[in-house]
């Protein structure tokens, strides 16, 4: 087999990381076309790709250029899609890709509404390709640590994790794009920033949530539909508790990011602008220190979307190759994104709700009282 052939369907604010990851994956991997209603976009990224193949002395022919998904797939020759639109179209875009038999790698959330989620898991099945949700920091090195700890059973048993998001996001954010900040398109600080660290705090308990009860206000942005703050409290049938709280309105700056989890015999924080350092590493067993393991794992990182799209598109090549499932493939990438939506409708509810009772998505949130 050859390289497989990618093409990048919405060029904005993250897709140079996917650009990024095809030049660091070369050697599987090539960008054949690229796709943004906005054509100078899509012509952005593809000189992008070929600029940086050539810094990187790789020789790279320029993508072809489209403002049209399906007219792009009719006309080029290509294995995987990258959908990194406005997140109200990743369903529609990935439904369509999914049934013309390309495989595909949707940013998150892969869709607004539990109901999409489950119709683009069964239309990968069902044409056999791969589903691939990018929530690429479950590759950085201390949560790949992290959870060898929780699998080896070092914790004993673990009764809570803690998902910390205090950043912030100004007018000049929101202002890039219409569909920034709006229920349909989009979601508040929970389902655009929060949610890779609401993934992580899930696999990371592992166990069935049996109950969601949350809070959420916008107080800073009033430009925006949605909310600038959520807190979120999570119940687990083995008794453990999930807490969450995420922000866009901290002053001046992005302040941290942290992920915590406590159990009976092991206390661990991870932390940095990414989660991309250990902070605290205690466990009974004694096998390592928090030294030793900052060491290893702490590596400076030049932006809040760190490292992992590289291994994330290795992983999902290598999955393709051997005919398996990706680490993170559509019924992964729906559980972060079902919790949001349990949160907001508990949210407007007013209590606390039962989880995966019910399908849910915006339309039924918004027309909650």
């Amino acid at each position: 087999m050859g390289k497989l052939k990618f093409a990048i369907v919405g060029c904005g604010r993250i897709a140079y990381k996917h650009v990024e990851a095809l030049v660091h994956n070369h050697a599987q991997a090539q960008l054949v076309a690229t796709c943004d209603v906005v054509l100078e976009h899509a012509t952005s990224k593809a000189q992008e790709y070929v600029d940086k193949m050539q810094k990187a002395s790789f020789v790279a022919l320029m993508p072809k250029i489209y403002s049209d998904y399906q007219l792009m797939l009719q006309e080029q020759d290509v294995d995987v899609v990258v959908i990194a639109t406005e997140s109200g179209k990743h369903a529609e875009i990935g439904l369509f890709c999914l049934a013309a038999k390309k495989h595909a790698i949707i940013e998150k959330p892969m869709a607004l509404s539990t109901k999409d989620a489950d119709r683009m898991i069964a239309c990968a099945k069902e044409n056999g390709v791969k589903l691939c949700v990018s929530h690429q920091n479950r590759f950085n090195l201390p949560i790949q640590k992290l959870r060898g700890a929780i699998e080896a059973g070092r914790f004993g048993r673990i009764f809570a994790g803690n998902a910390r998001i205090l950043w912030n996001r100004n007018e000049d954010y929101y202002t890039q794009a219409p569909w920034r900040g709006t229920y349909a398109q989009d979601g508040g600080c929970l389902m655009n920033q929060c949610i890779h660290n609401i993934d992580l705090l899930q696999w990371m308990l592992g166990d069935e949530i049996t109950a969601v009860q949350a809070m959420v206000a916008n107080y800073v942005h009033p430009y925006i539909e949605a909310e600038d703050y959520g807190s979120i409290q999570l119940q687990l049938k083995n008794g453990a508790i999930g807490n969450v709280e995420g922000t866009v309105c901290i002053y001046p700056r992005n302040l941290e990011e942290t992920l915590t989890i406590l159990g009976e015999k092991g206390t661990v924080v991870i932390g940095g602008p990414a989660l991309n350092k250990v902070v605290v590493w205690q466990f009974a067993d004694g096998q390592d220190d928090l030294a030793q393991m900052q060491a290893e794992c702490n590596k400076d990182i030049d932006n809040i979307y760190g490292w992992g799209h590289t291994p994330l598109y290795a992983d999902i090549i290598e999955s393709i190759r051997e005919d398996r499932e990706p680490l993170i493939n559509g019924i992964e990438g729906k559980k972060s994104m079902s919790i949001i939506l349990h949160a907001y409708l508990a949210s407007r509810l007013g209590k606390r709700i039962a989880f995966n009772k019910q399908d849910v998505d915006m339309e039924i949130i918004l027309n909650q009282a």
